[in-house]
C-alpha cells in the first residue's frame, strides 16, 4: 500500500510547514460526507498516532491512518495551478465517481 506525491505538492507542503513554523508533515485522510459520500481531509500533523503509516517524499512526510489508507491506496497528491485557481488535487485510482468540485468521491 502506498501514497505518492508530486514535486509540486511536496514543494507546497514544505512552504506551508515553514510558514506555520512547526509540524512534521501533512495528514491525508477521508471522512464520510460530501456530495459523493466521502471527502478528502488534509491537515498538519504535530504528533504521530500509533496507527499512522508514514510516507516520505522529498523530505515531506505524508501521514495516513490505516482506515483511510484502504480508500486512498495508490493515490497521488498533486498541487495544480489553473488560471486563478490553485490547490491540491487527488488522483485516486479507487474513486468510482467524484463530485464536480473533486473534493468528495465514492468507492
Amino acid at each position: 500500500m502506498a501514497i505518492t506525491m508530486t514535486e509540486n505538492a511536496a514543494s507546497r507542503v514544505k512552504t506551508y510547514l515553514e510558514n506555520r513554523g512547526k509540524g512534521i508533515g501533512l495528514r491525508l485522510g477521508v471522512k464520510t460526507t460530501g456530495c459523493s459520500g466521502m471527502a478528502y481531509v488534509l491537515e498538519f500533523v504535530d504528533d504521530l498516532n500509533e496507527e499512522d503509516e508514514v510516507f516520505d517524499f522529498s523530505g515531506v512526510k505524508i501521514i495516513i491512518d490505516k482506515k483511510s489508507l484502504v480508500y486512498l491506496d495508490g493515490t497521488e497528491l498533486d498541487y495544480v495551478k489553473q488560471g486563478l485557481n490553485e490547490g491540491f488535487e487527488f488522483n485516486n485510482p479507487n474513486a468510482k465517481s467524484e463530485c464536480g468540485c473533486g473534493e468528495s468521491f465514492n468507492v
